[in-house]
């Protein structure tokens, strides 16, 4: 990972390119900026499944940004570059580079892309993560995707707990020996994780006006917002789902990194 980096420079006083690395329970998200704090003007994005081989992902991630910056003439640059996510802390320290808080890049993206809406999170649960949704889907034999294709052909709603995965396969077991049809658990679990998520981001208080769904589930799974919009009908005046929402996250840290980080050299 470091050689991948070394290669990124200092050079005739360049403002640093920033790099923001998102490490969550099943990926690893990057994003790439130069002068302009905007997404959509970033020069390299990716999100990629870790498998839980966290070191062997960003190694080969970095490499590719490299090889990205290198083809853009820009391989010389120095970067500076931050980590966030659930898994990134370790590989921080280890590579002695700034790591930041989840919440905290998150919100930054927030303040730069819709200053407006109120930022929240989900910091206190596994339910609604990545690796939750995998280990829910592969109980019903198939993995995210086809859990989220099964849920659109559901007729009925079971009640099963998100708040971890071992209260939800408690709740669902039975339900599958009893042989309920899977597009009916499918979106039951989203259901669950909708309901438990929106629970401790209320903390008591209103959910209205403009949500906007961000993450990697969220943004990949049309049932899973579909459960939101459900449990939030008549509470909210509008959903917005943002062309990189499963990036945002990477997207703070790389802005987080311009104030935190050291150029790598």
């Amino acid at each position: 990972m470091v050689e991948a980096a070394e290669a990124v420079t200092e050079t005739h006083g360049t403002k640093p390119l920033r790099v923001g690395l998102d490490i969550g329970s099943t990926t690893v998200k990057a994003v790439v900026l130069d002068q302009s704090d905007a997404l959509a003007d970033a020069l390299f994005s990716d999100y990629r499944r870790h498998h839980a081989n966290v070191r062997a992902t960003v190694a080969g991630l970095l490499a590719d940004i490299h090889q990205e910056l290198e083809k853009l003439g820009r391989g010389d640059e120095p970067i500076r570059l931050a980590i966030t996510g659930s898994g990134g802390l370790a590989l921080a320290d280890s590579l002695d580079v700034p790591f930041v808080q989840e919440v905290i890049a998150e919100t930054e993206a927030i303040d730069k892309e819709y200053p407006t809406p109120e930022q929240r999170m989900n910091g206190s649960c596994a339910g609604g993560t990545g690796a939750f949704i995998d280990q829910m889907a592969t109980l019903l034999d198939t993995d995210a995707a086809g859990l989220n294709e099964m849920a659109t052909q559901y007729e009925t709603l079971y009640p099963i707990a998100s708040r971890c995965g071992v209260f939800a396969k408690t709740d669902l077991q039975p339900l599958i020996n009893d042989g309920a049809a899977k597009p009916d658990l499918a979106a039951s679990i989203f259901t669950a994780v909708a309901t438990q998520t929106i629970a401790g981001l209320a903390s008591g208080r209103p959910i209205h006006g403009t949500v906007i769904f961000l993450g990697g589930p969220l943004f990949f799974m049309s049932e899973l917002r579909a459960a939101f919009k459900r449990a939030l009908d008549g509470k909210v005046d509008e959903f917005i789902v943002p062309t990189d929402a499963h990036l945002y996250v990477a997207y703070g840290a790389a802005l987080q990194a311009d104030q935190d980080g050291d150029d790598l050299d």
